[in-house]
């Protein structure tokens, strides 16, 4: 799911089929705009509910993918970027009226594996006929169709339904991510660097979650910055049975922490649990073989004011600048949902941050276009460890773990 556990539900369909109608009638509030002017919603509006015994669920309300005119069209690529985003799909009709449009939409879907149903709205105006239901039930199978009218119909628990079902495979606990590492009564050591990156009176949520990971499979925490990490080793009765460090100090950790004791970090823990970890640990080495030239991608799923201290934008590429003296490397920074600003296949390496703030199927979006194409992907984590030679320690610990 996506941030925070919230189930992403995106609303698409034509400009005036009654979108924004639709998240007032199944939030049971008027959190969106409503007009009888075709494009009244003009880039995709997030609004957070929850549904009780079920989920907490953001609905994306966006623009009608039918907007005309060069600003109507990039309003649409907005909205149909926002599948990027979801968990599942609101397809949303009205007067009977199925064809190129929505049949594209459902065409990318279905490349995206993403969950729908239809909604025919409006039923006050027109009703669904028996013929475009059969219509859809030959073309669609056994998509979901509901009549319905946003403006008349009190009751949205047809909706509601329809959703959790379609929701249902993705609303589930999420996996330990080193819980098969540990037996209850270890000892994990976390090492959080705190400087000007670090939000003020609070950890990040990398760190928070691997906290609370370490003790909801029943063993104890101890948390430092890498300048404690020397004494507490010194006096503690037995090494750690796991090191997890921030990125950034790999190397100053890796030099303290004895080599038997296992080490790894948070951004290649959240790698092995939501990431596409193999394809990480493949395309890694490529940041050892950077050519002249080559144009590297840093991805960012989170916006955040960059620092002189920023490990995406100013760290990994003093780090790569370095490792390879003399080269000329070009660098490109993505924050958030931003489009990449040139073709897939221009970049030699691209390097994704932790993905802390999206699921694993909007990371696994970002990063599809950089697989087709044939560019190698890392993480942040896994770069570091390579550039500082600690590659293999790094992402040893989930060796053979699947």
């Amino acid at each position: 799911m996506g941030q925070e556990g919230k189930l992403h539900v995106v609303l698409l369909g034509r400009r005036n089929s009654g979108k924004s109608s639709l998240v007032n009638a199944l939030t049971g509030q008027q959190v969106s705009i409503v007009s009888g002017t075709p494009g009244t919603t003009t880039d995709p509006v997030r609004r957070g509910y929850e549904i009780p015994g079920f989920a907490p669920v953001v609905f994306i309300d966006t623009a009608g993918v039918d907007d005309p005119g060069p600003l109507g069209e990039a309003r649409a690529e907005r909205s149909t970027r926002a599948i990027e985003q979801a968990d599942v799909a609101m397809l949303v009709i009205s007067g009977n009226r199925f064809d190129d449009v929505e049949e594209a939409l459902v065409k990318r879907f279905r490349e995206e594996d993403l969950p729908f149903f239809i909604i025919h709205n409006k039923r006050d105006e027109c009703p669904l006929l028996a013929t475009t239901r059969e219509r859809l039930a030959a073309e669609l199978g056994d998509v979901p169709v509901i009549d319905f009218s946003a403006a008349r119909d009190a009751d949205a628990s047809p909706l509601v339904e329809a959703l959790k079902e379609a929701g249902r495979g993705a609303v589930r606990p999420p996996a330990s991510f080193i819980g098969d590492l540990l037996a209850p009564g270890d000892h994990v050591l976390l090492v959080t660097p705190i400087d000007s990156e670090a939000p003020a009176g609070r950890m990040i949520l990398p760190q928070m979650q691997l906290l609370r990971d370490v003790l909801d499979n029943r063993c104890v925490a101890t948390v430092a910055q890498p300048g404690e990490v020397e004494a507490y080793l010194r006096q503690a009765p037995r090494p750690p049975r796991l090191v997890i460090t921030d990125s950034q100090a790999f190397a100053r950790v890796a030099a303290l922490v004895p080599g038997e004791v296992p080490l790894t970090s948070f951004s290649i823990a959240l790698a092995r649990r939501d990431g596409p970890f193999e394809e990480y640990l493949k395309g890694t080495p490529r940041a050892g073989d950077l050519r002249a030239g080559d144009r590297v991608l840093i991805l960012e799923s989170c916006s955040h004011h960059a620092t002189g201290e920023d490990i995406g934008r100013h760290k990994i590429p003093a780090w790569l600048r370095q490792h390879h003296a003399g080269k000329e490397l070009f660098f490109d920074f993505v924050a958030g949902r931003d489009p990449l600003p040139r073709p897939a296949a221009d970049y030699a390496l691209a390097i994704q941050c932790g993905g802390c703030m999206v699921s694993a199927r909007q990371l696994w979006n970002r990063l599809r276009p950089l697989l087709r194409a044939g560019v190698p992907v890392s993480n942040y984590g896994m770069t570091i460890a390579y550039l500082h030679g600690i590659f293999e320690r790094a992402t040893c610990p989930f060796a053979g773990k699947g």
